[in-house]
């Protein structure tokens, strides 16, 4: 069944029915000629550790596999085949998973069927021995062309795998941002080389056109509508527009559903079961199914003759629910019907969801309002959030002022009591908090370098315990209150609180852990949150507004 959309149907017509790509499958061609083969290819990103379903009953593995498991049978039945990808970054987002390093997220892909992976920026949340482990636990292929070994120049993880599907060799290349050298933490990524994605995708791809009839480029670069990537490393249209060849891409990183409302436009209207058209760049598919499993991308292909074409594509959401009035209240709808849990999953599940939630619902606080860590508002603008945890960690190590970038604020603080989850889900990253001590002069120019770092990045910063005002690359006016209010004097010492990511260069924040005052305090960023809260017990929102205290022009 074609996908129809009234706005956009010249472009959903040519990219899902007429659209084909060759594969120079004319090298060493492995199908039959004259034969009509189906193949389907299921997709997932950015799971980041969303094993179980939510409170809203949404998403989670065990139903994703009921859904999985369908179609299997349904496209096994009709002579097809079905292979099932992710676009990476499994790891951090939910403290259940976090305490117990994805285990359960690793060995429920497994479970799943999944056949390969790009390897994500997240994956190095934890050092590579982690990693490698999470790779015993998967038993698929985890890619990445484009990670190498710094020292001997060679690969640190397999950059493609060619699977053999009912007589046609499909090629899947893994490829990593090379943003993860500048947003991964540095403690983790010694030694080890991001290359050029891109770059390394021009090398690889004739060479598997050599060896098989489909290529597809399997990634975690991100989907910016037109290539308008902004500080971000070039992503997937960029891919498709410099390296002509690959078939489709399966993408992550931007955690987008990539629909496309018009050419080079993606429909930012899209709500769960909507149709979805893919983008489509120099005769290159580009999907992507948003992000934490919450649908499962289907692009149902016909290849004969060494042609593919894309018949069908969908987003199918994962028992997602919507927001409509009813009776002028708002309520959430099933989209759908729903897909029941698959037992053994649930059964295999169930001990890692019940094991993580025992040591997290300890109370350890209350607040009387929101603390906002909103990604659209903690990279934008100082929030409570960001000043209540700079303060916490100025206050774990007795220091004057403090510094958090905020891209270590990975979640809000709704009203209310305040769990440990609730603390490990703002601070999933287990970064130390760490201090220096500077001269005035030094500190001021610190504080101008960090206030400049752009807004909608992770490297935007929230202070605690500071006042200034910064503009023309400088700042004025610099008062701390961490020991007490002192106005900024250029010869006199102060304390800067800052966590080990953003000490080790992180977010290109000035290197600061190879000084010799640098001291790591061995203090956990949420367990310094965790004692600030429970020390104060009930937290007034009021106390942690930003206001003006600091002013960029």
């Amino acid at each position: 069944m074609p996908i129809r959309r009234p706005s956009f149907a010249a472009l959903a017509v040519s990219t899902l029915l007429a659209l084909s790509a060759c594969s120079s499958a004319q090298h060493h061609p492995a199908y039959t000629a004259g034969k009509t083969y189906h193949l389907t290819i299921l997709h997932t990103n950015d799971h980041h550790g969303h094993f179980w379903r939510n409170d809203h009953e949404e998403y989670g593995m065990a139903a994703r596999k009921t859904l999985i498991d369908q179609i299997r049978q349904e496209v096994a039945a009709e002579g097809g085949s079905v292979l099932l990808l992710s676009g990476g970054d499994i790891n951090t987002g939910v403290p259940e998973s976090d305490l117990q390093d994805a285990e359960p997220d690793f060995k429920g892909m497994k479970m799943l069927g999944y056949d390969a992976m790009a390897i994500g920026n997240h994956e190095f949340d934890n050092p590579l021995s982690v990693l490698r482990q999470q790779q015993n636990w998967a038993g698929f292929p985890l890619l990445s062309a484009n990670i190498y070994d710094h020292a001997s120049g060679k690969r640190l993880f397999d950059p493609y795998h060619i699977f053999d599907v009912q007589g046609i060799k499909v090629a899947v290349m893994g490829l990593t941002t090379e943003d993860t050298a500048k947003i991964g933490n540095p403690e983790y990524l010694n030694g080890i080389d991001f290359r050029n994605p891109i770059a390394e995708a021009a090398k690889l791809v004739p060479s598997l056109h050599k060896q098989a009839d489909i290529v597809i480029a399997a990634t975690h670069m991100g989907h910016y509508d037109n290539a308008q990537h902004g500080i971000n490393a070039p992503g997937d249209v960029s891919l498709a527009r410099q390296v002509p060849g690959i078939d489709l891409v399966v993408g992550g990183h931007s955690q987008d559903p990539v629909c496309m409302q018009a050419e080079n436009v993606s429909n930012a209207a899209f709500q769960p079961g909507d149709p979805c058209v893919p983008d489509t760049q120099n005769g290159t598919i580009i999907v992507q199914a948003h992000e934490w499993g919450k649908y499962v991308g289907r692009a149902d292909f016909t290849f004969k003759d060494g042609k593919l074409t894309l018949d069908r594509y969908q987003l199918i959401p994962i028992n997602m629910t919507k927001k409509v009035k009813v009776d002028g209240e708002s309520k959430r709808v099933l989209v759908g019907e729903r897909i029941q849990e698959d037992p053994a999953m649930l059964a295999f599940l169930t001990p890692y969801q019940e094991k993580g939630q025992k040591e997290l619902s300890a109370v350890v606080a209350s607040s009387n309002g929101t603390l906002d860590g909103d990604r659209k508002d903690v990279r934008f603008h100082p929030t409570n959030l960001g000043e209540l945890i700079a303060v916490a960690q100025m206050n774990a190590a007795n220091a004057d002022l403090g510094i958090v970038n905020s891209g270590g604020v990975r979640d809000s603080i709704e009203a209310g009591q305040i769990t440990y989850k609730d603390v490990l889900k703002v601070q999933p990253f287990a970064n130390a908090v760490c201090f220096v001590e500077m001269t005035g002069k030094e500190l001021k120019g610190y504080l101008a370098t960090i206030a400049a770092m752009p807004v909608d990045s992770g490297a935007f910063a929230q202070f605690g315990g500071v006042s200034f005002k910064y503009a023309n690359g400088a700042v004025s006016d610099v008062v701390v209150y961490g020991k007490g209010r002192r106005e900024v004097q250029d010869n006199e010492m102060y304390r800067l609180s800052i966590n080990s990511f953003s000490a080790s260069g992180g977010d290109k924040y000035p290197v600061l852990d190879q000084r010799a005052d640098f001291v790591n305090t061995g203090i956990v960023d949420a367990a310094a949150l965790k004692d600030f809260l429970h020390a104060r017990g009930t937290i007034d929102v009021a106390e942690f507004e930003p206001g003006d205290k600091v002013v960029r022009q």
